[in-house]
């Protein structure tokens, strides 16, 4: 009882970090035009990061990724990175078919290199993330287990509810609907990217 406990209050935690507005909500409902189960795939992508970081943290080396120049190159290469996704989604606007093909990344593997250049998903789960596996292990490796499997739940079922509601949408209002589509996700990649820029500037001067 006390871990079913522990893991609906996990959930409700971890629902308000997956549920906030970034860089892999704006790539999913980009995505999410071409395909429905684009979030899915971007969901994976992005376990295939963040299952090994939940296990670096579980042995101990979590305080290593909020190391101010861990930060900062972490802070630094996300937003090059974002400058990157968000020209290939200016691109796709210009297309004739405004097809999402012609953003380059595929879903998984945008999902992967979002989470690796996200400094902020990184911090989360140096303080926050990290206090919730401690927490896990009062009930041994099975509660670890229990908790990594639940929050990344949230970021799956999330991530495919996103795109399955752009791909609605996208059938709906057809493509026009893509074009705005991308056009405000290239905007958003954008501030995301500047933002992370400064943040990495900022880190290295204080």
């Amino acid at each position: 009882m006390a871990l079913l406990a522990f893991l609906l209050e996990a959930v409700v935690i971890s629902l308000s970090g997956v549920m906030a507005p970034g860089p892999i909500t704006t790539v999913t409902i980009g995505k999410g035009t071409e395909s429905p189960h684009a979030g899915a795939w971007v969901a994976i992508g992005h376990g295939i990061v963040e299952f090994p970081l939940m296990l670096f943290i579980f042995f101990g080396f979590g305080h290593l990724l909020s190391m101010p120049y861990a930060k900062a190159a972490i802070s630094l290469l996300g937003g090059l990175f974002l400058v990157m996704m968000a020209v290939g989604m200016f691109r796709s606007v210009r297309e004739i078919e405004a097809s999402p093909s012609s953003y380059a990344h595929s879903p998984t593997i945008a999902g992967i290199l979002l989470s690796l250049g996200n400094g902020y998903f990184l911090i989360w789960w140096a303080t926050v993330g990290a206090t919730l596996i401690s927490r896990s292990t009062q009930f041994g490796m099975a509660g670890f287990l229990s908790f990594a499997f639940a929050h990344w739940s949230c970021d799956f079922l999330w991530d495919y509810f996103l795109s399955a509601l752009s791909f609605k949408g996208g059938q709906f209002f057809g493509r026009r609907f893509q074009r705005v589509v991308f056009a405000i996700c290239g905007a958003f990649l954008l501030f995301y990217s500047a933002k992370s820029i400064l943040d990495a500037v900022q880190s290295l001067m204080t």
